[in-house]
């Protein structure tokens, strides 16, 4: 696929959504916070163009790699398209001495994945989901905030706020049910990544909120906990702006991929 039509592609997924919300669909950004969730460690990008093709994927991975897996592409199925980097090695003479930074991303190009449900054979090993409990992620996400340098504690002085946070700590109320704690827990962690130094001064009080109830409302998805739809405020955050509401979803996206890959353990 010429670099023309990739950029094409693109710029779809993100004209949809807009569109999906201009029209008041707020359901629409609902569903591409859930795959946020489910795709938390693919790019914002990428998300939006798997939620484009196919709003029901929920496993995604290419051909050989499900091969791999001991299963097989239904005859028929049609790819989701997705952007894969192109890494080139540096030139030897640069500085540069570790793996990593000896190689240099100099464009994408077009790849393709496809979703369980494309597939047959051998059944996937079971990741483990919790419904309303949500069990030692709570712990986890404890432990993340810790080395992250951010204090959680507990106080009934908050009420009747469930959680409250600034400068480096989180305070939640006591007697939440684990569910609620770990959503509040989520959140207040949100606002610690996303919203302190300079950012904060460049965004009103609403957009935060709105952004770290965003946030929570995947971390809680992407685990299995039931979640109402915290997505409903969002759309105001953008006014009809496409590129601040993709921004917006870049911070989202980027706070809950951190959470969700230090509770799944890696």
């Amino acid at each position: 696929m010429k670099s023309e039509q990739i950029k094409q592609v693109t710029e779809k997924a993100t004209e949809q959504l807009v569109a999906a919300l201009q029209q008041g669909h707020s359901e629409a950004l609902t569903a591409y916070l859930k795959a946020i969730g489910r795709f938390h460690r693919y790019s914002l990008h990428n998300v939006l163009l798997i939620a484009m093709q196919n709003p029901n994927a929920s496993y995604v991975t290419g051909f050989r790699t499900w091969n791999q897996l001991g299963r097989f592409v239904k005859k028929g199925e049609k790819g989701i398209m997705i952007l894969a980097p192109i890494v080139r090695r540096r030139p030897e003479n640069t500085e540069e001495t570790d793996e990593e930074s000896s190689h240099a991303i100099t464009g994408f190009r077009a790849s393709y994945v496809f979703d369980v449900s494309q597939t047959d054979g051998q059944e996937l090993p079971k990741i483990g989901s919790v419904h309303g409990d949500p069990q030692h992620y709570t712990e986890r996400l404890r432990s993340f905030a810790e080395t992250r340098g951010i204090v959680v504690e507990y106080s009934g002085e908050i009420a009747p706020a469930r959680g409250v946070s600034g400068g480096g700590k989180v305070t939640l109320l006591p007697g939440q049910s684990p569910a609620e704690e770990f959503s509040t827990l989520a959140h207040e962690i949100a606002h610690e990544l996303l919203h302190r130094g300079d950012r904060r001064e460049n965004t009103t009080k609403r957009v935060r909120e709105t952004e770290a109830e965003a946030t929570a409302f995947v971390v809680c998805n992407a685990v299995g906990l039931e979640t109402g739809s915290a997505a409903s405020d969002y759309i105001q955050l953008w006014k009809g702006d496409a590129q601040l509401l993709v921004q917006s979803l870049g911070y989202v996206r980027d706070a809950a991929s951190m959470m969700l890959t230090a509770v799944a353990g890696g």
